[in-house]
């Protein structure tokens, strides 16, 4: 036992001599994190249960692009979530999801709301410069979708088998956006029309545009469609250019879509910083998942600071309410989930896998990765654990999950090699 913590039974020499070292060994710091540096290693981890391990900084700056999805990052600031676990989150708005990458890598941005697939790219020296990066948490299930125009709609076309005969008929430089070329938008629409047999290199043009600009882009006849997430599918259907084809839940119910990506130099140096962040976000998932929430949370993000379109373009889909633009209206069950008493957020290894299958299936990998070791190095599972305990977020019984895609095919991570291989539309 150090002197600092021995009983207060000692003569006072010792006491007096243990108060002077302790005020040596906390000159400059906060009361917080000078006592918590008094305290062991093993004794801090089990402290912070309690929510006494202090953040090495006081501020952190996340990126978020203007989507219905950064809503967490905006709400664990707007609603003090972050003051909880002893941060300012600073939000940052980026213009792009290439700046958000450039602005990560560089340390301008302490973490961000961020494609779950360009964290792996990173992590791989694909679609960036080679970086180790960190996974804290997933942000979000569902809410995206792919949006075709107006003149394709005229043409019969209401689904991908019509657009798969339509591309077959009529043969011209189809041109298709997505928002990264390793990002969740450009795996969800290359898996979509590889299933009705359209190849999305060869029998198209795929371009990249950030997703503010994906509706005026699609008016002025730049794309036949595009992936992007919410609400900027809902907006070319309020703005009368476009329909929405397919939600991207409707390819894979409950699917990985935004994280909390940082890097793991910053993990590393910072690691009270990162679980404190993690927390809070979780914090704030919470209360979106609350659905009496919901209307509130839309209000905020469609504010000129987040997302800046109209309230009830973002409200009606974080709802639950779809209408396609083509006449269909539904209640949709797997509407975009920000927490799900907690499966939402777990950072499953088979979910940063299933982007390194698909990352190699279009040829932006030329080799097969050591699948399961890239997701342990990447995705922060113990880091995880400990703020889901603070925020009183429940844990997943595996680190592992499994479901089954648009096209019948099941994704349970045993066999990332084989699978990736075994798809009959690759590069």
């Amino acid at each position: 036992m150090s002197e600092e913590f021995k009983p207060q039974t000692e003569t006072s020499a010792v006491v007096n001599e243990s108060k002077r070292d302790f005020m040596k060994k906390t000159a400059g710091l906060s009361a917080a994190a000078a006592l918590m540096s008094l305290v062991p290693p093993g004794v801090r981890s089990a402290a912070w249960a309690a929510g006494s391990d202090a953040p090495e900084k006081a501020e952190v700056k996340i990126g978020f692009i203007p989507l219905t999805d950064c809503a967490s990052v905006a709400i664990a600031a707007e609603k003090g979530f972050d003051k909880k676990y002893g941060i300012k989150i600073t939000p940052s708005k980026e213009a792009s999801w290439a700046g958000v990458r450039d602005k990560l890598v560089n340390g301008e941005l302490d973490a961000s709301h961020v494609l779950y697939g360009l964290v792996y790219g990173l992590q791989l020296g694909v679609g960036g410069p080679q970086k180790d990066m960190a996974v804290l948490m997933s942000i979000n299930n569902n809410g995206q979708a792919i949006t075709l125009n107006n003149q394709i709609k005229a043409k019969g076309v209401t689904d991908g088998a019509g657009l798969a005969k339509l591309v077959k008929a009529e043969p011209k430089e189809w041109t298709f956006a997505q928002t990264f070329p390793t990002g969740t938008h450009a795996m969800w629409l290359y898996y979509w029309m590889a299933t009705y047999g359209i190849d999305p290199f060869r029998d198209a043009k795929v371009i990249t545009v950030p997703p503010p600009q994906m509706v005026a882009n699609m008016r002025v006849d730049k794309m036949d469609g595009y992936c992007v997430g919410e609400p900027w599918n809902a907006r070319a259907i309020h703005d009368k250019i476009g329909f929405t084809a397919v939600t991207s839940q409707d390819i894979w119910t409950d699917h990985p879509e935004k994280v909390l990506g940082t890097t793991a130099e910053f993990v590393q140096k910072y690691p009270n910083t990162a679980r404190a962040m993690t927390a809070a976000i979780l914090e704030a998932s919470k209360y979106i998942d609350t659905m009496s929430n919901r209307s509130e949370v839309a209000r905020i993000i469609a504010n000129k600071a987040y997302v800046n379109t109209e309230f009830d373009v973002i409200e009606d889909r974080m709802l639950g309410q779809y209408d396609n633009g083509i006449g269909k209206k539904w209640q949709d069950k797997n509407y975009m989930k920000f927490c799900n008493d907690g499966l939402v957020n777990f950072p499953y290894l088979s979910d940063g896998m299933w982007f390194l299958t698909q990352h190699k299936r279009w040829g932006l990998l030329k080799e097969h990765p050591d699948y399961l070791a890239v997701a342990k190095k990447v995705n922060q599972i113990k880091l995880y654990k400990e703020a889901a305990t603070a925020a009183k977020v429940a844990l997943p019984k595996s680190d592992m999950r499994s479901a089954k895609l648009i096209d019948g095919v099941v994704w349970d991570g045993k066999n990332p090699k084989a699978y990736a291989d075994g798809f009959k539309v690759k590069a």
